[in-house]
């Protein structure tokens, strides 16, 4: 078990040049976010974790295609999971990436609808 107690404490601003390895690592994560699905999923878990049916239900997208972008997702990193019963409950990783998926759609609301942008 980690003692978070002890461990450097979260922030939510990371200041600094990024340096070569950290905006790779960032590169990756847009890469991930680049597919429409795997962007709804990642909106969806955002939410709230779900399991397989629920995400299904929720995409409309096939079990099979639904099943594929979560093993990409949690291959990456972005998602988690855990067994509750006989399901596979998804959960997004933390707050940077689900703040990072709501601001992209939001910036992406302003250019759909066309309303003014800001900070």
């Amino acid at each position: 078990m980690i003692d978070r107690e002890s461990g450097p404490k979260p922030s939510l601003h990371h200041p600094g040049v990024p340096d070569k390895v950290r905006l790779e690592a960032g590169a990756a994560v847009f890469r991930m976010l680049a597919d429409p699905t795997r962007l709804h999923l990642l909106w969806i878990l955002a939410q709230a974790p779900n399991d397989v049916s629920s995400l299904v239900d929720q995409t409309g997208a096939s079990r099979t295609s639904v099943s594929q972008h979560l093993a990409k997702l949690r291959f990456s990193g972005l998602v988690t999971t855990r067994k509750e019963s006989r399901s596979v409950v998804y959960s997004i990783v933390d707050g940077h990436l689900a703040r990072l998926v709501q601001e992209g759609l939001n910036h992406a609301d302003h250019r759909v609808t066309g309303e003014p942008t800001h900070d």
